[in-house]
């Protein structure tokens, strides 16, 4: 079997394949990359070629987890002043009471998500329900926080719905 074989039977799904692992087109360029050119220098330990379609998406398996733990080390290294989610909110005006005031149902999976920082389908395992309605919690929990947001401390959105600006809370100005 040959390099050009390999990649004629699996270069869409190996990519894909990858694509779903990483959420990132930059970075699985980088290990869909990596991963032919291990392929191609390794193509001699391939011994039956009934096995191809397991030891691509091995080594493939092997490349993401390199990328991983690569990334891992390269966190811990960095500065320890990085926010974590929690921290991230924390300089916003009134949100710890906004977050409070949420109905139980959407305070609950935007703790999970947004400070606890647990991926939504995890969320959704946890709590018994669907991954949709996990989205859609979020979804009116965010619409509900933009809205206060905007009637108490004068916060504008941006196109992205993103908050910005400074705060204008006569709440705030005063504590």
């Amino acid at each position: 079997m040959e390099t050009q074989q390999i990649w004629d039977s699996f270069n869409e799904e190996l990519y894909f394949f990858i694509l779903k692992k990483v959420k990132d087109k930059d970075v699985t360029n980088d290990i869909f990359q990596d991963t032919f050119l291990k392929i191609h220098n390794n193509l001699s330990n391939l011994k039956e070629e009934e096995k191809a379609r397991a030891w691509v998406f091995q080594i493939a398996r092997n490349e993401i987890f390199n990328y991983f733990n690569n990334a891992s080390i390269y966190a811990d290294k960095l500065d320890a002043n990085i926010e974590t989610p929690s921290q991230k909110y924390e300089h916003i005006c009134c949100f710890d009471k906004f977050i409070d005031d949420l109905p139980e149902i959407y305070k609950q999976v935007i703790e999970l998500i947004y400070i606890e920082g647990k991926k939504q389908k995890d969320v959704a395992r946890q709590l018994k329900i669907s991954l949709e309605n996990v989205k859609t919690r979020i979804k009116r929990a965010k619409d509900i926080l933009k809205k206060q947001f905007n009637e108490c401390c004068k916060y504008e959105i941006d196109k992205n719905g993103n908050l910005i600006g400074e705060s204008n809370c006569s709440k705030c100005n005063t504590e």
